[in-house]
């Protein structure tokens, strides 16, 4: 099964599961909305509940407050006695509402049954409502000629006193609708009436603007419900984001301490294999080769000879094997440490034939190398890349048929690095096993049958390496024609030489200045050397000494 297949295979079962999930979330919301014959969540509705009870809390001494003005102002066109009756039931089902809010505050909790509390809501906004109703009939009876004058006053201040009312409670009891129609109801229709019951056009009109005033209220505290709603949701979103994030931490540091304890295990490991398999392998081929080359006498027997070169091959096999895995895993854990100097590409990729060139020529391989004229120099761990350009070749060799041909080429590239290809004429690789040559531990099929033993570590350390040295690393097959891999040096590796500022020979601090005028040279007279002293004749006398 392809990839291509695998991810539609997933998509699809993705896909599936995010339906029926979906539609049990659906059936569940149904269910629950049956069972509580409302659309809020419960635990949205004890959030509503909750904010409502402390509005009201809040709020207590205001609509005191409040009431206290209306039954003053009420004095002017009714009896006191109606007003100071009024104020007191007003006072009587405020504290009851009050009273029950705390409670609801100390006793309920989000898992309880609510629909109590509901109910006992209700209720008591109820009598709040019919209380408040009560306002409008205040004076209704009152027809004295004095009180006349303040008739058409009273009427207007019901009316604004109802527009005061369905504010305030839009503002306070908006989280629950329930509540704010039995709070603001009653006296909408007790207003309304009252202003009928006048017979006349413009208390009509100022009826018929309470009840669109009181729908248009309605309308400002259903929108203020679903901001609150859509609030609490947000809220509840991210209080489990932050619960998953919280989750997620604990994950990551558990599988991050997981990751560390298995990092000091595998170096462990890998340092106690290098010491304990090393060791031994070290003695085992220091003897074998002692035993090949008849360091201390000739066998008596040829085939011991034979014995001890293949020990010695199989030791070597293993030697390298294992300095792979371990080179390998020092890259994976990110222990590698470039030691980096300049070296020319095409030295190394020199090197790397003359010591490769006895396995080509046992099986009469011709390998041709080509390398640019005037390569700069590049900055690199030449020891890496030594092992680069081995692994590179040795598997070129190792994959082609006797009489083929291995191409090495150094050149430039047109973004200014440079590269490194090296071409055979093997068996190449199908392009579905380039995945899979490009793994740790992982061969072509056809190189099982035309190739020798490997251990398939070395194109990924070719990779890793050059992945270290911010390089690219490209692999090209076409079946039954050959294999080419390219190295490729970015750039920066690149050490490119400066032009001086000044051409040699022509600094600005040995040119004499313009303006200086020029002194002649004099000429002096070369000093004559002395004349030789004459030998002394036998018949001088000798000088006095004093």
């Amino acid at each position: 099964m392809d990839r291509e297949t695998r991810a539609k295979i997933l998509a699809d079962l993705r896909t599936r599961h995010a339906a029926r999930k979906r539609a049990n979330e659906d059936v569940k919301a149904a269910r629950d909305r049956l069972t509580r014959g409302s659309e809020i969540k419960p635990e949205f509705e004890y959030e509503l509940m909750a904010m409502f009870a402390r509005n009201e809390l809040s709020a207590s001494v205001t609509i005191w407050a409040l009431a206290a003005i209306f039954a003053l102002a009420s004095m002017f066109w009714a009896p006191w006695a109606q007003g100071c009756l009024w104020l007191i039931l007003v006072i009587a089902s405020k504290v009851i509402l009050l009273e029950l809010c705390r409670r609801f505050i100390a006793e309920a909790r989000p898992d309880g049954d609510l629909r109590a509390w509901r109910r006992r809501f209700f209720l008591a906004e109820l009598f709040s409502g019919l209380v408040w109703a009560a306002f409008a009939l205040v004076g209704i009876e009152s027809q004295e000629p004095a009180q006349q004058s303040a008739i058409f006053s009273s009427h207007v201040f019901i009316f604004a006193s109802l527009i005061v009312l369905l504010a305030v409670r839009m503002t306070f009891a908006s989280t629950m609708m329930s509540l704010l129609y039995a709070g603001t109801i009653p006296m909408t229709l007790a207003v309304s009436a009252r202003l009928i019951m006048l017979h006349e056009p413009f208390y009509y009109a100022l009826a018929t603007m309470a009840i669109g005033v009181h729908v248009y209220f309605v309308f400002l505290a259903k929108g203020l419900q679903q901001t609150t709603l859509q609030m609490l949701a947000f809220r509840a979103q991210k209080d489990i984001l932050i619960a998953e994030l919280d989750e997620e931490r604990m994950v990551s540091d558990e599988a991050r301490k997981r990751a560390e304890a298995g990092s000091k295990a595998k170096s462990r490991f890998l340092a106690t294999m290098s010491h304990e398999l090393r060791t031994p392998l070290n003695a085992i081929m220091g003897f074998s080769e002692v035993m090949k080359d008849e360091m201390f006498g000739v066998h008596s027997s040829p085939v011991y000879r034979e014995y001890s070169a293949d020990i010695y091959d199989s030791g070597r096999h293993l030697l390298q094997l294992i300095n792979e895995i371990l080179d390998l895993s020092r890259i994976e854990a990110g222990r590698y440490d470039l030691v980096e100097e300049r070296a020319h590409l095409g030295d190394i990729a020199q090197d790397s034939q003359r010591l490769l060139m006895l396995r080509a020529s046992g099986k009469g391989l011709q390998v041709n190398m080509s390398i640019a004229p005037d390569l700069p120099q590049v900055w690199i761990d030449v020891r890496a890349m030594r092992q680069v350009c081995l692994n590179l070749l040795s598997n070129a060799i190792k994959f082609t048929p006797k009489g083929g041909t291995v191409a090495i080429t150094v050149a430039p590239t047109p973004e200014g690095g440079q590269m490194l290809a090296v071409r055979d004429t093997g068996p190449g690789i199908p392009a579905d096993e380039i995945p899979k040559v490009m793994q740790a531990f992982g061969q072509g099929s056809l190189a099982h049958e035309t190739a020798e033993g490997g251990t398939g570590l070395g194109l990924p350390i070719v990779k890793s390496l050059m992945e270290l040295h911010g390089g690219s690393f490209e692999l090209a097959s076409e079946l039954r024609k050959g294999t080419e891999v390219r190295i490729i040096l970015p750039p920066q590796r690149v050490l490119t030489s400066v032009a001086p500022l000044q051409p040699l020979g022509a600094e600005r601090h040995r040119q004499p200045p313009a303006t200086a005028s020029r002194q002649p040279r004099l000429k002096v007279a070369p000093r004559p050397a002395p004349a030789p002293a004459s030998p002394p004749s036998p018949t001088s006398r000798p000088p006095r000494v004093a």
